[in-house]
């Protein structure tokens, strides 16, 4: 490359970096609600609205209630993925959706939750809405060009029963849609319909189709709900959980790039420029995606900060072993990203899978969780492949040429993990029966197994109204201490009703006597009314079926991930091993959830997940040094196994303690500047940061090597 050419490409690179990273200097500055330009944050950072519906039906069973519940929160996962729904009392439910000011727009466009029923022409009801699965407006154009509005039905399995039944009897006829006794839409039939999708043609426009599909989609919950109130809260945590969030991924960022630069130089240097620009294309990805950013959010993008070093790790340590071996510099940058390219491809396109899979069949934070996982990704490798691959040239070309700005690695001498094999997984298996030694001894002392927090098994609402107009701060200064003092929960949360002096303070599940002395608490210290103190027992924002759908879409993803390790590896013995050391990684943090007790919320999910990914890398890693130090050869005897396998281990080993001692740096200092929520993110993650090093190094490559002799047949 010529020196002309480094130049404009060196100046064009720097050029984007300060751009994108001035740009997003902008929007975090403006971070906020509204129509600015900036990301939307969730409900625990910035408020949005509350809304609270009363069932009309006065005993409503259980089980409607849970999956109006479930229903509801399919429907405003449209707004964000960060909307919680949960029941209030018997016959209550609140919606909470975050990023938004304007309740009246909510509730215009959510609709009443009423009746639905699709009925003939002589009114009687033929098809109710809870057959509906779903509705959706659409567009499509005809055979003359025209395009057309609809709204297509997907009905239950009992829904298309009915709905073949009412157009077979109908054809010819119309069948209106009425809901609360309202003749809404007289669709007529031409035909019978009886594969359970169905489509309402010849709407006006498509706002009418949507407007037409969302009345149809709330009228068919299973009860019919009333609205009680709706308001504009404040946010569950102050500005200084953004403000600390926000100075750890600084600090984080810094502390990372001087350790990247010490330790390899020109290369490290380089890394750090790309690692700059990837910060700022993720806060502008938030940005454009629109995407909710909460708590945890931040949390996870902070930590991807830290492992989107990991490919560089990976090319610069190939580029180092080139060196040493003797190629020039120019070659070994050249052989490095070519070697290095397979694990970084292998180990993010399996992420990847992981992601796209809880995007899909996730819900909530899960969903949330994917899509800040897949962004995080698809840059990493960006600038990973690209952006310091030509910034290394650019650096060459310029006249940084000599061997000692990039470093040379020698042939290691091979270390024999693999001799310890047994003892690890002595140690491995030791780890995880103390966890669930330790869960039988919480079950017997708080009847639950973990920690749970009100997340997932509920609590008590108090709402208070105060003789003065608390900020939030003052509200965690002054009030949170007292009520965790009363109450002996560190997971407090407290949400400011706007214009008005109320506060919602959302606590574990507190007996009548715990209720009193709470109450007397806040009228002793703070002067409260006793009039105006309102308790009620609230559901988990984290519903059974969330639940489920984040266990579904995790054994999907695993599945995903094991056969696409199967396919590109061509053996099911290093799949099989893959799957087995991140089930242990996941084992071992929840052994730490129980042993420590640490709060089990909704953070819990995104740590569990975040594990599972930063896992699967890791292991990807070894395994494409095995592959490549097995070569073309079909058979070996145990002990030429045992050889490649410690002298891949060995090979790796300054990119496992590199990658994890980054990764741990980012964590660590958000555990250490963080809020208490962010704390209890972070503590189990940075334990499973050093399981995650400790699995690659001692279980990963020794599980190979036991199916490899154990099953020596593919």
């Amino acid at each position: 490359m010529k020196k002309s050419k480094a130049t404009g490409i060196l100046v064009l690179i720097l050029a984007i970096m300060v751009g994108m990273t001035w740009y997003a200097g902008t929007i975090v500055s403006t971070v906020g609600v509204g129509e600015n330009r900036n990301i939307k944050l969730g409900l625990d950072l910035a408020g949005g609205v509350s809304i609270t519906y009363q069932a009309v039906e006065d005993n409503p069973s259980a089980e409607d209630m849970k999956d109006t519940v479930y229903k509801l929160q399919k429907r405003v996962e449209t707004y964000s993925t960060e909307s919680t729904v949960y029941q209030e009392g018997n016959n209550r439910i609140n919606i909470e959706i975050p990023g938004v000011s304007d309740a009246n727009e909510i509730l215009e466009e959510l609709g009443k939750p009423g009746s639905l029923e699709f009925q003939n022409e002589a009114g009687e009801t033929l098809v109710s809405g809870t057959d509906i699965q779903n509705a959706q407006g659409g567009t499509f154009t005809d055979n003359m060009g025209n395009r057309q509005y609809v709204v297509d039905l997907t009905l239950t399995d009992e829904g298309a029963k009915k709905f073949a039944k009412a157009t077979e009897d109908n054809i010819g006829k119309t069948l209106p849609i009425v809901y609360d006794g309202e003749t809404i839409s007289q669709p007529s039939v031409d035909e019978a319909i009886t594969g359970g999708q169905a489509q309402i043609t010849h709407m006006e426009s498509f706002e009418a189709a949507e407007e037409l599909a969302s009345i149809i989609r709330i009228g068919s919950l299973s009860l019919e709900l009333e609205e009680l109130h709706s308001k504009v809260v404040g946010a569950q945590l102050g500005e200084e959980a953004i403000s600390t969030s926000f100075k750890a991924a600084l600090i984080g960022l810094v502390l990372v790039m001087l350790f990247m630069m010490v330790m390899y130089r020109v290369p490290g240097f380089t890394a750090s420029l790309a690692l700059v620009l990837y910060s700022a294309l993720t806060v502008w990805a938030l940005w454009i995606f629109d995407i909710t950013l909460t708590l945890p959010g931040i949390a996870g993008i902070i930590l991807s900060i830290g492992m989107a070093v990991d490919a560089n790790v990976i090319i610069f340590a190939r580029i180092r072993e080139e060196i040493g071996a003797g190629k020039t510099v120019n070659s070994a940058i050249k052989i490095g990203y070519e070697k290095a390219l397979s694990a970084i491809l292998d180990g993010n396109i399996t992420t990847l899978i992981a992601a796209v899979v809880l995007g899909v069949r996730g819900s909530g934070s899960v969903k949330g969780f994917a899509y800040t996982l897949g962004i995080g990704i698809v840059l990493s490798m960006f600038t990973a492949l690209v952006v310091t691959r030509w910034l290394m040239k650019s650096f060459y070309a310029l006249g940084l040429q000599d061997a000692k700005y990039y470093g040379a690695t020698k042939e290691r001498n091979t270390m024999h993990f693999l001799n310890k094999r047994m003892v690890c997984f002595a140690v491995s298996l030791l780890l995880i029966a103390a966890g669930a030694v330790g869960m039988g001894i919480n079950k017997s002392k708080d009847g639950n197994i973990l920690n749970y927090s009100l997340d997932f098994v509920g609590g008590t609402s108090t709402t208070v109204t105060f003789n003065e107009d608390y900020s939030i701060s003052e509200i965690d200064e002054k009030i949170v201490p007292a009520i965790e003092e009363v109450t002996g929960d560190p997971n407090v949360q407290t949400q400011k009703i706007e214009g008005t002096n109320q506060v919602v303070i959302k606590t574990r599940s507190l007996e009548l006597a715990e209720r009193e002395s709470l109450n007397q608490a806040l009228i002793d210290q703070f002067g409260v009314s006793e009039d105006g103190i309102i308790a009620e027992n609230i559901s988990s924002t984290v519903s059974n079926e969330m639940k489920s759908d984040a266990i579904w879409a995790v054994v999907t993803a695993t599945i995903f991930m094991l056969i696409y390790i199967w396919f590109r590896f061509k053996d099911i013995r290093f799949a099989g091993s893959a799957v087995i050391a991140l089930l242990h990684d996941v084992l071992v943090v929840l052994a730490f959830y129980a042993i420590a007790k640490t709060s089990v919320g909704n953070t819990f999910i995104a740590c569990m997940l975040t594990i599972v990914g930063y896992s699967i890398n890791a292991t990807i890693v070894i395994f494409d040094r095995i592959r490549e130090n097995l070569g073309g050869a079909k058979k070996r005897d145990a002990a030429s196994l045992m050889e490649i396998a410690d002298k891949s281990i060995s090979q790796t080993l300054s990119r496992s303690i590199n990658t994890s001692l980054t990764t741990f740096i980012m964590v660590f200092v958000l555990f250490i500047l963080g809020v208490s929520s962010i704390r209890e993110f972070a503590l189990p993650l940075m334990a499973g940061i050093i399981c995650g090093g400790y699995s690659s190094v001692c279980i990963t490559g020794a599980l190979w090597y036991v199916f490899k002799v154990k099953f020596a047949k593919k």
